[in-house]
């Protein structure tokens, strides 16, 4: 009989991403498997997992606003609703276990999991816990972390250091560094700075550019620059600095954008940084600071204790974000020792990890029937 896996949670690529590579590792070690995915009705979860050539269904439910508090009128209305909608799930689906990778959907899915006694696992990207994976860790059978130090948050006795899960197009990734460079349509003889704020964008490091980047070009820094949808309100890139700044709203490409950069400009969401670990790339962190409990910083803080990164401040970016670059691009040693510290720390195989504890968990639950 074949093994059956909801796997709820999402919200964010953060989520959404490690949730698929985890399904597309047990596929590979359990061919039979079959997928469930569970998320909230209108995230991006529910676009990306059918492209990836899953299953999911949605629920009606929604995240506690801390910035207006009156919209959570109905948050307890929906968070009922969505239990009937989760069991009515689990009846039709029936799954051997539970996989909970973040977010406030994986709650009601998970919850009703523990009270059917039926096997739940969870995921934490980040080095703060999220509150549903708080909320769930006392009854899980076994918690993946992404990062050191989570034991202030889950027992000691269930928590496995795993790493976060990579997409596969970044963590396979061969392509040299001057192929990549003729892709954007840059120079192969010049440092390259890569600029990332995440699909949304990053207004501060959007604004610090468009200051900036003519100081960057005259020192003979050319840019890859994700401006993410924030992007369209830029002034526009004159024509005679074109070939040293590749613009572009969303880069799909993103293994070829790792290997042609020379230093990154980042958010740090813990896929972030486990990217930039998996690459081994100097980077220049500038956390999210709406970000819940502040778990960007948290997250930005191991990379820089690592000496692998340097964190500048969201409302210190104008400031000080172009110095920090140039200071950076031209101190070459220091950028080799911080490659070298971060690809230490990259973790290449957290999928198969998840996978295997999951998939041995199960099977001696299995044999001790």
């Amino acid at each position: 009989m074949s093994l059956r896996f909801i796997i709820a949670g999402g919200g964010t690529g953060g989520h959404i991403f490690p949730a698929l590579s985890i399904a597309v590792a047990i596929r590979k070690m359990e061919p039979t498997a079959l997928f469930r995915f569970v998320g909230a009705k209108g995230k991006m979860e529910m676009e990306k997992v059918p492209q990836a050539g899953f299953e999911i269904e949605g629920l009606d439910i929604v995240g506690f606003d801390r910035n207006n508090l009156l919209k959570n009128f109905t948050l307890p209305i929906k968070l009922l609703r969505s239990f009937f909608q989760v069991r009515s799930i689990f009846r039709r689906f029936r799954p051997t276990a539970v996989i909970g990778v973040g977010g406030y959907s994986s709650y009601p899915v998970l919850r009703y999991a523990q009270t059917q006694q039926i096997p739940t696992f969870l995921h934490e990207a980040n080095s703060y816990a999220g509150k549903s994976n708080q909320l769930l860790a006392k009854r899980a059978t076994q918690i993946f972390v992404g990062m050191h130090g989570m034991d202030k948050f889950f027992p000691a006795n269930k928590m496995v250091f795993t790493g976060n899960p990579v997409r596969a197009n970044i963590l396979q990734a061969t392509i040299e560094r001057t192929t990549a460079l003729s892709y954007f349509g840059l120079h192969p003889d010049k440092p390259t700075l890569l600029v990332i704020g995440g699909s949304l964008g990053a207004r501060s490091m959007n604004e610090a550019l468009q200051v900036g980047w003519e100081k960057l070009v005259k020192a003979g820094i050319q840019i890859i620059w994700q401006t993410g949808r924030s992007g369209s309100a830029l002034h526009p890139i004159p024509e005679e600095a074109l070939s040293m700044i590749h613009r572009t709203e969303f880069i799909r490409e993103m293994d070829k954008a790792y290997a042609a950069a020379d230093l990154v400009v980042s958010r740090a969401g813990a896929m972030s940084v486990a990217e930039l670990e998996v690459v081994g790339k100097p980077s220049i962190l500038v956390p999210y600071p709406l970000a819940a409990e502040d778990h960007q910083t948290a997250n930005a803080k191991q990379l820089v204790e690592a000496g692998a990164a340097l964190l500048v401040r969201d409302a210190a970016v104008a400031s000080e974000l172009i110095d920090r670059i140039l200071e950076l691009v031209r101190d070459e040693p220091r950028r080799l020792q911080m490659s070298e510290r971060s690809y230490r720390r990259g973790v290449r195989d957290a999928d198969r990890r998840i996978a295997t504890e999951i998939l041995e968990k199960i099977k001696n639950n299995e044999s001790n029937r």
